[in-house]
């Protein structure tokens, strides 16, 4: 996920030295990089045959995709571009190199500003005209839509992308917690304001689509993008109509940035202290310069995203990398806990924590409907991996099968890991070595004074 996410939010960075001018470069036709097509949303001749000036900027400008033929010819890496992401990785670094003591003085910064940002854009967005039809459709539902799987995979993803299951993010900060820590009340507090943060964001976003719909004079269908197409095409192009566009534009994109840098942050996070718990000596000693190497090596292995067909690239990965694999990887952790381990096992666990067991509400969640709709979900992707990678891109055949392979890099983890459990780390008979399969690692101490291990 490092290898394509960071180069997201160095096109962030492109756009926020871009702001830096007296006239947005996406506001008008007369740049080098227009084509022919190219005509503000503004006027009246504006036709589906022609492209806007936030278009063109994006792809013409910051990704000059136009110089690739995909991927089968992505071409050179674009060096504007490896320059805004090598200083991406360079924060990153910095803010990772300590730790939780320097990424937690970071987070207090680029955990809080998004909301600043987010309500002043909120204030401007709704005295736009024609917000209000924005945020009606916004909160209008379309029931019928709920019938398409596509629907439910989109919002399952959002879910781990924004709140971090299956990443190991969250169980690597809250391994810094105290053994009595209130897990509860924590998973409750986080989840509810992920909810409610990406609620706000909606009413941020749909908004300005109302009012990009009143400008063109059509409808908000019509408008909207998915995908990166939404923060850097639409969103500018609405930017680019206000009064102080400069100003707008700057503090949305240092939005952007700082929220992928949470993201970046997380995920990175929890692989690095993985590895400086498991091997203390070797890497835990060493950490400033296991991470600068760490990040020196997605660096490079990211270099492909920064070519001029790097964004086909980013979209392929986006697919293939966390998004169908994470849907499996936390099935499988959900059927672990609570189906082997034992979900009075683990509520037993909550409760030499907290002093009290989980209700049967949290009890059935976890035994019977989280396990099931994950594994729905799951297997719904699979079936409709054409429709997630989309039409704007044409993918040949032979990546399809590459696609399938960094899937299964993720997944295959799991099952080999049982092989492994199972024939080399158990002894005895089939029937004894399964029952030590199953079983919690008797090496693993104990926090309770008095406790040997977790084996039960």
């Amino acid at each position: 996920m490092g290898m394509y996410y960071n180069t997201i939010i160095g096109w962030a960075v492109y756009y926020l030295f871009a702001s830096f001018t007296s006239k947005l470069p996406w506001t008008s036709c007369d740049n080098p990089w227009n084509t022919q097509n190219c005509m503000p949303v503004t006027s009246e001749n504006f036709t589906e045959l022609a492209t806007s000036p936030a278009k063109e900027f994006f792809e013409r400008r910051v990704l000059e995709s136009y110089k690739s033929n995909g991927l089968d010819f992505m071409g050179p890496v674009k060096p504007t571009l490896a320059l805004c992401v090598f200083g991406v990785f360079v924060l990153v670094y910095f803010s990772l190199w300590k730790g939780v003591r320097s990424a937690g003085k970071v987070v207090w910064v680029t955990a809080l500003a998004p909301y600043v940002v987010l309500i002043i854009l909120l204030v401007r967005g709704v005295s736009l005209p024609g917000a209000d039809e924005g945020i009606k459709y916004y909160l209008t539902p379309e029931w019928h839509k709920l019938k398409n799987s596509k629907v439910w995979i989109d919002a399952a993803s959002q879910i781990f992308f924004s709140l971090g299951p299956g990443f190991g993010t969250l169980l690597a900060l809250s391994s810094y917690n105290k053994f009595n820590n209130n897990c509860y009340r924590d998973a409750l507090i986080t989840s509810s304001i992920n909810c409610l943060t990406s609620f706000l964001a909606g009413f941020v976003i749909f908004s300005v689509l109302g009012y990009m719909a009143n400008v063109q004079k059509t409808s908000i269908d019509k408008v909207g993008l998915e995908g990166p197409g939404l923060v850097f095409i639409v969103y500018p192009e609405a930017i680019a109509t206000m009064s102080g566009s400069v100003f707008w534009s700057i503090i949305f994109f240092l939005m952007l940035i700082t929220l992928g840098l949470d993201s970046t942050f997380g995920g990175l996070e929890a692989m690095i202290t993985a590895l400086c718990d498991e091997y203390p000596r070797v890497i835990g000693r060493r950490r400033e310069l296991f991470v600068l190497l760490l990040l020196a090596f997605i660096f490079l292995c990211a270099l492909p995203t920064m070519t001029y067909g790097g964004v086909v690239l980013v979209n392929f990965l986006n697919v293939y990398g966390p998004g169908l694999a994470i849907l499996f990887v936390v099935f499988v952790e959900a059927a672990g806990v609570f189906w082997f381990y034992g979900v009075d096992r683990f509520s037993a666990d909550v409760e030499q924590m907290l002093g009290a067991k989980p209700g049967i509400f949290w009890r059935i969640c976890w035994t019977y409907i989280s396990p099931v709709f994950l594994l729905t979900i799951f297997i719904f992707s699979i079936l409709g991996y054409k429709e997630m990678l989309g039409e704007e891109f044409y993918y040949p055949p032979w990546s399809i099968q590459v696609g399938w392979a960094v899937t299964c890099s993720s997944v295959l983890c799991i099952p080999m890991y049982m092989i492994y459990k199972f024939f080399f780390a158990s002894k005895g008979k089939c029937q004894e070595r399964l029952q030590q399969s199953f079983k919690p690692d008797v090496t693993c101490g104990s926090v309770v004074p008095g406790q040997q291990g977790t084996s039960v």
